[in-house]
C-alpha cells in the first residue's frame, strides 16, 4: 500500500519531487503538513483545510492519548473518522513531549515517567506504548518513539538521546511489526544527533540500518542557527536513503523550507503558521508583517497579491488590522488561512519548480525577495 517515487530531481542542487502513495491518498511532495495536535489545526475546519489542499496533517499521540483517551477514538473508528478527514495523517509518537515536557518526567531506556500536563497524574511512555495508541489512531503514517535533546546541549548528553533512539526504535519496529498492520500504516525512523556531525552520521547509520519506509530528522528547529541547521542536512545528505522520503521534523519558517527542499527534504511540519496567525503575525512573499501596525490601518490592498488564499482574495489590510485589533475571532482565522496557504504553495511552488527544470531560479529569486529582521530567531517547532 506504501509506495515512494521520485519523478523529477534538480541536478544542481538535492531537491526532487516524488509521490508517497498512501491508504488516504497520494501525497505529492516537497509537502507541508499543518499540525493538528488535538484532532484539529486550530482555526480551521477540514472542508477548509481541502480548499487551501493540506494533503496531509499530523495528530499527537501524547495528546490524544490524554483527550479523548483511546477508547473514544476506538469507539470513532480511528482518528479519520473521529474528526471527519479523509486524507492522510502523520502522529508524533509522543517523543517531542519527552522534550517539550522535561520538568515534568524522567527518562530511563525501559520507559518514561510523565506527569500529565492536564491534572498532574502519572503517565508511562514507552515505545510499546507508543505503537499500541498509535495503532488506535490509525494513522498512515507512525512515527517510532525517540529521544529529542534541548540546544544547546554537551556532546555526552546528544550521544545519550542517539543510543536511546535507537533502542527505541528498535523496539518500535518489533513491536509495530507484531501488533500493528504495515499495510495500512508505515512506520518512520528518526534520526537524532543535535548539532554534531559523528552523532548524526552514527544515528542515521543505526536508524537507516533497521530498513524503514521512510525517515525523520529530528532535533533541529529547538533554537540552533539557520546555518547549523544547514550543514546537519548537508552532513545527512550523502548517507540518508535517498529512494525513501525524509521528513525534517517541526520546521515552518519558509526560508528554511526552500532551503531543506534544497537539500533532499521531501516532508515538513510546524505549528508556525497557526500559531502566528492566532497572534496577528503572518508571512508574505516579501517577509513577515505585524497586522497590529499602524502603517496598515488605511491600507486596502492585500495581505500579498501573490497569494491566492481565501483572505488573500477577499479582505484588506486595513480590514484585517481592524480585526486584529478588535481580538475578533475572525482575524485569528483569516490570518490563519493565508498562513498554512501561503506555507502550502511554498512547496506546491517548489514541486512546479523541480519538475520544470527551475529549482534554482526559484531558490534564488524566493531567498533574495524574503527579507525578515527576525530570521536568526525563528525556530519553532
Amino acid at each position: 500500500m506504501f509506495e515512494f517515487r521520485i519523478i523529477a530531481q534538480c541536478p544542481k542542487t538535492g531537491a526532487r519531487a516524488g509521490e508517497f502513495v498512501t491508504p488516504h491518498g497520494i501525497i505529492h511532495t516537497p509537502v507541508f503538513m499543518p499540525v493538528g495536535t488535538l484532532a484539529t489545526v486550530k482555526a480551521m475546519s477540514p472542508r477548509e483545510l481541502e480548499e487551501i489542499d493540506a494533503q496531509i496533517i499530523l495528530g499527537n499521540t501524547y495528546h490524544l492519548y490524554l483527550r479523548p483517551g483511546p477508547d473514544v477514538i476506538t469507539k470513532a473508528g480511528g482518528l479519520h473518522n473521529f474528526m471527519n478527514w479523509g486524507r492522510p495523517i502523520l502522529t508524533d509518537s509522543g517523543g517531542f513531549q519527552v522534550f517539550s515536557l522535561a520538568r515534568l518526567q524522567k527518562i530511563t531506556d525501559e520507559h518514561v515517567l510523565c506527569r500529565s500536563h492536564i491534572d498532574g497524574s502519572m503517565l508511562t511512555m514507552s515505545p510499546e506504548w507508543s505503537m499500541k495508541m498509535q495503532g488506535v489512531l490509525g494513522s498512515d503514517i507512525a512515527m517510532c518513539f525517540d529521544q529529542c535533546t534541548e540546544y544547546p546541549t554537551t556532546h555526552e548528553k546528544a550521544e545519550e538521546a542517539v543510543r536511546r533512539t535507537t533502542l527505541w526504535a528498535e523496539r518500535s519496529r518489533s513491536y509495530f511489526m507484531a501488533h500493528n498492520d504495515p499495510e495500512r500504516q508505515a512506520l518512520f525512523g528518526i534520526v537524532q544527533g543535535s548539532v554534531y556531525d559523528d552523532l548524526r552520521l552514527r544515528s542515521a547509520e543505526e536508524i537507516t540500518g533497521l530498513d524503514f519506509p521512510g525517515y525523520a530528522i529530528g532535533g533541529l528547529s529547538v533554537g540552533e542557527s539557520h546555518a547549523a541547521m544547514y550543514h546537519a542536512l548537508d552532513v545527512l545528505d550523502e548517507v540518508m536513503p535517498r529512494q525513501k522520503p525524509r521528513y525534517l521534523m517541526g520546521v515552518g519558517y519558509p526560508l528554511n523550507i526552500v532551503e531543506g527542499i534544497a537539500r533532499g527534504i521531501d516532508m515538513f511540519d510546524c505549528v508556525m503558521p497557526t500559531r502566528n496567525g492566532r497572534n496577528a503575525t503572518v508571512f508574505i512573499s516579501s517577509g513577515r508583517l505585524n497586522m497590529r501596525g499602524k502603517s496598515h490601518a488605511d491600507d486596502f490592498s492585500p495581505l500579498d497579491p501573490e497569494c491566492d488564499c481565501y483572505t488573500c482574495r477577499n479582505f484588506s489590510r486595513s480590514y484585517l488590522r481592524h480585526l486584529a485589533m478588535c481580538g475578533e475571532i475572525l482575524g485569528s482565522r483569516l490570518f490563519t488561512w493565508h498562513n498554512l496557504r501561503f506555507t502550502i504553495r511554498i512547496a506546491e511552488r517548489a514541486r512546479e519548480a523541480i519538475i520544470a527544470g527551475t529549482f534554482p531560479e526559484f531558490l534564488r529569486d524566493f531567498t533574495e525577495k524574503f527579507h525578515d529582521e527576525n530570521e536568526d530567531n525563528n525556530s519553532d517547532s
